[in-house]
Order: C-alpha cells, then structure tokens, then sequence
C-alpha cells in the first residue's frame, strides 16, 4: 500500500497563490521650490507683520518643500501592488510638481488662487487635487515639509458640521 502524500505546509508565493491579507501603508516622496508670501488682506500690514513675521515679506520668500502622499489598501492579488510607484510619482508631478515648482504659489498657480498658502492650507489643497486620481488604494495622508524640522500632514477630515 502507497504512503499518503504529505499536505505541503509551504506559504503560496503571493503572486501564485493570493496576496495575504492585510491594510499596507505605501508613500512617494516630490520635491519642488516655490515662493509665497502670507497675507490676510482682511487684516492690515502691522497685523500681518505681527502674525506672519518675515513670512509676510512684500518680496516674497521661498521655500524647499518636500510632499509626501501615503496611499493605503490591500495588495492586489494579481501585481502584490496597492498602487504602483511609477502611477503615484506620475499623479503628484502632474497634479502638484509640475504646476507650483519654481514658481509663486500666490501668483502663478491656478489652483492656489485666493488661498493664503500656509503649510495648513497647502496640504488641503493638495489633498484636493490629488486624492481623486487615486486608483486601487485610498489616499490615506498628505505630508508637506516647508522645512526639515516643520512639516503638517492632512488625512483628508473636513471640519465637524461641514
């Protein structure tokens, strides 16, 4: 009589036999330089120059940014992706890179018109043009670096009874 074969107790590789389960967390980091000047027109200058400090030069003044965009899902079962890098790195150029890089993110972007661009603002904005071009995952933070040590990241809430 032929033994019994033995039940392989091996891991299907996730491409072959499934993705595991499980919520992933993948970002993709841009850079870009641009200028702004905080402003509240509402307010006048002594009151911008108290709030802003030199962030309220009339000659503007320029910033490194470094943005990150953490998208979350689960693996596709097929690619073992919850988006692809490349797809990522192509939305964030076009949607934020490409119209704010060396440019005045009061003036020249179109998005940006009538915002006062803070950090905090930024971030909203961005959020808004990048979490609709999100395919299979979720966009789940937006990180905006003005500077090494200060960055604000947003998850995407709207105000409570908004």
């Amino acid at each position: 009589m032929p033994a019994k074969a033995k039940k392989s107790t091996k891991a299907k590789h996730p491409i072959s036999g499934g993705a595991p389960a499980g919520i992933v967390y993948i970002t993709r980091q841009v850079h870009f330089n641009a200028a702004h000047q905080l402003n509240n027109p509402a307010f006048s200058r002594r009151w911008n120059e108290k709030t802003y400090g030199l962030c309220t030069n009339p000659h503007w003044h320029g910033h490194n940014y470094v943005l990150e965009a953490t998208v979350s899902g689960t693996p596709d079962k097929h690619t073992g992706f919850v988006i692809n890098l490349a797809a990522l790195k192509d939305i964030l150029n076009e949607a934020i890179v490409d119209p704010c890089d060396h440019r005045n993110l009061n003036e020249q972007v179109d998005f940006l018109r009538g915002i006062n661009p803070t950090t905090e603002n930024l971030v909203i904005a961005f959020w808004n043009r990048v979490a609709p071009l999100i395919r299979g995952g979720r966009l789940h933070c937006i990180r905006l670096y003005e500077t090494p040590r200060n960055y604000v990241e947003y998850f995407g809430e709207s105000e409570p009874g908004k």
